[in-house]
C-alpha cells in the first residue's frame, strides 16, 4: 500500500507524462459504436437469403399472388360485395389507381380479385410513387408469395444443421425437437402473419422425423427468426471439439448433468433469464434462472447443481 507522499509522487508522475506529445493527440477518436460496427461480420448463414426481398409496386403484375393468413383481412379490404376472402385462400394483383382523398393528398387503391373472380381493394395513404419508394408494401394479413417462392428455390431439398429446438406440427402446436442436428427441407409454404415462410423438415436418421418452422424472410426488420437464427450450413459440434460426444448429446436433447461448464450449459438451454453471482470461501458462485423455472448453480464456472 501505497504512503501519502509516494502517493502524490506518482500522480504527478502519471500527469506529467500525460501531457508529453505521444501522437494520440492527432488520433481521432473511435467511438463505442464505431469499434461495433468494425467487429461486425456477416456469416454464410445471413447471406444465403440477402437477395430475397419484396417486389416494389413497379414490378406488380397482374395475377401476382398474395396469400390470406387470418380472417380479420376482412377489417383492411374494401369489398364490392359481401364475398370477403378467407384465411387459407389466395388474392391476385389485378391494377393500382391513385384516389382522392379528405387530406387533398392522393391515396392508392390496390385492387385484387379473389379465387371466384371477387373484386376487394386495399387503400393506402400515399401515392403511386410514393409507395414505389418504399421497402416494402404492407397488405395486412397476407404473405407475398414472390417472397416464398424465392426461398423455396433456395432452401429446397438441401440439409441443414437445425439451431433451435422448438418445432411445430401442421396444426401449428409446438413440439418439443432437438437442436444441432441435420435435418432436410422438404416444402416450403406460406406461413403466418408474423413469420411469412412455413418450413417443413424431416430428420435425417435412421427413423426421419417430419416437423415444421416458421421463418421470417424478405424484411430486413423482422430478422428475429431468419434463416442464420435457425440453421447452421455445417456441424456445429465442430466449433466446440473440447466437448465430448457424450455431451454434446445432451446438449442436443437439450439436458445439462452435473460437472457441465457454463459453456455447454449455455448451448443445451440457452442463454438464462438472469445471473446472480456471489464469492463463496474459495470460489465464485453464479445462479442461473430461467423464466420457465429452470435453474443451475456454478462454482467457478462448474454445475454443482440445478433443476431442470
Amino acid at each position: 500500500m501505497m504512503k501519502g507522499g509516494s502517493l502524490t509522487v506518482a500522480i504527478t508522475l502519471m500527469l506529467s507524462v500525460s501531457g508529453c506529445f505521444t501522437g494520440i493527440e492527432s488520433t481521432p477518436k473511435i467511438t463505442a459504436d464505431e469499434v461495433r460496427r468494425q467487429q461486425v461480420t456477416v456469416s454464410d448463414e445471413e447471406r444465403l437469403l440477402e437477395g430475397v426481398k419484396p417486389q416494389q409496386l413497379s414490378q406488380w403484375e397482374a395475377g401476382k399472388q398474395f396469400y390470406v393468413t387470418d380472417d380479420k383481412i376482412s377489417l383492411a379490404l374494401e369489398p364490392g360485395s359481401d364475398k370477403y376472402p378467407k384465411a387459407g385462400e389466395y388474392i391476385q394483383f389485378k391494377s393500382s389507381q391513385e384516389m382522392p382523398s379528405m387530406t387533398g393528398k392522393p391515396d392508392t387503391e390496390l385492387t385484387f380479385t379473389t379465387s371466384d373472380g371477387t373484386e376487394v381493394s386495399y387503400r393506402i395513404a400515399a401515392s403511386i410513387d410514393e409507395l414505389d419508394r418504399r421497402r416494402k408494401i404492407e397488405i395486412p394479413f397476407t404473405v407475398e408469395t414472390s417472397i416464398v417462392d424465392d426461398v423455396r428455390s433456395a432452401l429446397l431439398g438441401n440439409t441443414y444443421y437445425i439451431r433451435t429446438s422448438t418445432w411445430f406440427d401442421g396444426n401449428g402446436a409446438a413440439l418439443r425437437g432437438e437442436k444441432f442436428i441435420p435435418v432436410k427441407v422438404v416444402d416450403v409454404t406460406p406461413g403466418n402473419t408474423v413469420y411469412p415462410v412455413k418450413l417443413q423438415f424431416t430428420t435425417v436418421s435412421e427413423t426421419p422425423q417430419s416437423a415444421y418452422l416458421y421463418m421470417s424472410a424478405g424484411d430486413q426488420a423482422k430478422g428475429a427468426r431468419d434463416f442464420a437464427s435457425l440453421f447452421y450450413f455445417d456441424d456445429p459440434h465442430k466449433r466446440y471439439p473440447q466437448i465430448t460426444d457424450e455431451t454434446w448429446a445432451n446438449i442436443i436433447r437439450g439436458k445439462v448433468t452435473l460437472y457441465m461448464t457454463r459453456e455447454e450449459c449455455r448451448l443445451a438451454l440457452g442463454s438464462p433469464a438472469t445471473i446472480d453471482r456471489s464469492p463463496g470461501i474459495s470460489t465464485m458462485r453464479e445462479l442461473w434462472t430461467y423464466e420457465n423455472g429452470i435453474y443451475l448453480i456454478f462454482d467457478d464456472g462448474i454445475l454443482q447443481s440445478f433443476r431442470n
